[in-house]
């Protein structure tokens, strides 16, 4: 005895979803395949845009935009690379060349003596290397008091933490400047300590630490963490020191680059604290005795200068900017 089905149009739709997955009809092994549409190269990927998928299939439409791209990325490689490239051409040019074609392309060959001569004959490698540890002490003092204070408001959540974090945010609300007349007069005579601060690392190294807003940023950062992995570590018998070191700080690697780079970007081009309390030239960094050696050595020497002073910042780029392209940063510390 044979029965007929009728199918209801769900049903259709769920036998549609099915052969469209697996290419094979529902009916058994012996059901034929179908053929899947594939998308066409031109086609965008299912992203929405100012062009339907119709517009992109025109052949004009689609030509048109993708020159619009390649002129706009050009003209962006020029407007970003054209300055750097430019400084590292110059630094390597004679003055005489530099001053009368700025534009052409080495007239009269390559002066690598330039080089040589900035970081020996004017003692660039002295400002060099006092610039890497102003660079780095700030560096590491930023990020222990952020980390630290953003870990105490974030997690540990303190009885008057909404007080205190209060009074971070209002502190963004005061201008530096406003704030250089009582902070020079606090590293001249120091709390506590009873000997001037003036002419030592620690007057740009201490006050770095004092940002409020690095502790404002690894604040939200740490806000939006999963708190039940918290709270697994803690039913482990993890301490907050070891729930600080080993589950918070591994999964807050993206935040910590970001962090990390502004710091280092902001003390290696400082200029007005590190003038002020940083007097003897042989301890001041490149972004202070630079400007002073402008008058007294030839262009082309300056500018060799001036190129060197900008491999830190450019290599820290390179090897920090997949931070910024990183949306997550929880594979330290959550395993699948």
């Amino acid at each position: 005895m044979t029965t007929s089905t009728d199918y209801t149009p769900e049903v259709m739709n769920v036998m549609t979803d099915e052969l469209d997955e697996s290419g094979i009809a529902p009916g058994g092994p012996g059901g034929r395949k179908r053929k899947r549409r594939s998308r066409r190269p031109s086609e965008p990927s299912g992203d929405r845009g100012i062009l339907s998928p119709s517009d992109w299939r025109k052949p004009g439409i689609r030509w048109g935009t993708r020159a619009t791209h390649l002129v706009l990325l050009l003209l962006l490689i020029v407007l970003g690379l054209g300055p750097l490239l430019w400084l590292a051409k110059s630094a390597i040019t004679p003055t005489q060349d530099t001053l009368r074609t700025p534009m052409a392309l080495f007239p009269n060959g390559v002066d690598w003596a330039n080089l040589s001569t900035a970081w020996s004959t004017v003692h660039i490698d002295v400002q060099f290397m006092n610039t890497i540890w102003v660079a780095l002490g700030s560096w590491i003092m930023q990020i222990v008091v952020a980390t630290t204070a953003g870990y105490a408001l974030s997690v540990l959540r303190p009885k008057y933490g909404k007080v205190i974090y209060g009074l971070i945010l209002g502190t963004l609300f005061v201008p530096s400047v406003v704030l250089l007349v009582p902070l020079y007069l606090t590293i001249l005579n120091p709390p506590l300590l009873g000997q001037s601060l003036i002419n030592t690392f620690w007057a740009v190294w201490l006050p770095a630490g004092a940002s409020a807003f690095n502790v404002v940023l690894i604040k939200r950062f740490f806000d939006n963490l999963p708190r039940e992995v918290f709270e697994a570590a803690r039913t482990d018998g993890a301490g907050p020191f070891r729930l600080f070191w080993s589950i918070v700080l591994p999964m807050s690697k993206p935040i910590l680059g970001v962090v990390s780079v502004f710091a280092i970007i902001a003390a290696w081009k400082d200029y007005l604290w590190p003038l002020l309390v940083l007097r003897d030239p042989a301890i001041q960094p490149l972004s202070v005795r630079l400007p002073t050696l402008q008058a007294a050595i030839q262009l082309d020497v300056y500018l060799a200068a001036l190129a060197i002073s900008t491999l830190i910042p450019i290599v820290l780029f390179l090897v920090f900017q997949g931070l910024f392209l990183r949306s997550a940063g929880l594979g330290g510390a959550v395993k699948g």
